[in-house]
């Protein structure tokens, strides 16, 4: 599932925590304190779904470029989809350099920003 709306963001950044690596900053916050229906996420099956959205900003490059940033994200969150957790509302800003690293290192790095989160204590 994706976040879409601008007050969606707003909140993952405003309440949220954060993780960063060489190539991405993650922004996170837990749906728990979010009712579900206030949350949209109405998917099937028991639990919630984390829902993610993607924040490339215009310095990274051309709208071609940008795009095939989104792309790549996606596409590594659709192959390890059972390997984040759920429950988490997530925001994904990649670094400058995500652009012409290969796709292996930046599953391998992103994956392992997202295995751990975990709220504060």
């Amino acid at each position: 599932m994706r976040l879409l709306k601008r007050a969606e963001y707003e909140a993952v950044y405003g309440a949220g925590q954060r993780r960063s690596s060489p190539q991405f900053a993650v922004f996170f916050r837990s749906q728990l304190a979010i009712p579900r229906e206030a949350s949209g996420n109405q998917a099937a099956g028991p639990g919630p779904v984390s829902r993610f959205g993607i924040s490339v900003k215009k310095a990274l490059g051309g709208a071609v470029v940008r795009n095939r940033i989104r792309r790549r994200i996606r596409d590594i969150l659709r192959r390890n989809r059972t390997e984040i957790p759920s429950g988490w509302d997530i925001v994904i800003h990649p670094r400058s350099s995500v652009a012409e690293a290969p796709f292996a290192p930046l599953e391998t790095e992103l994956v392992r920003l997202l295995r751990g989160l975990r709220p504060k204590t």
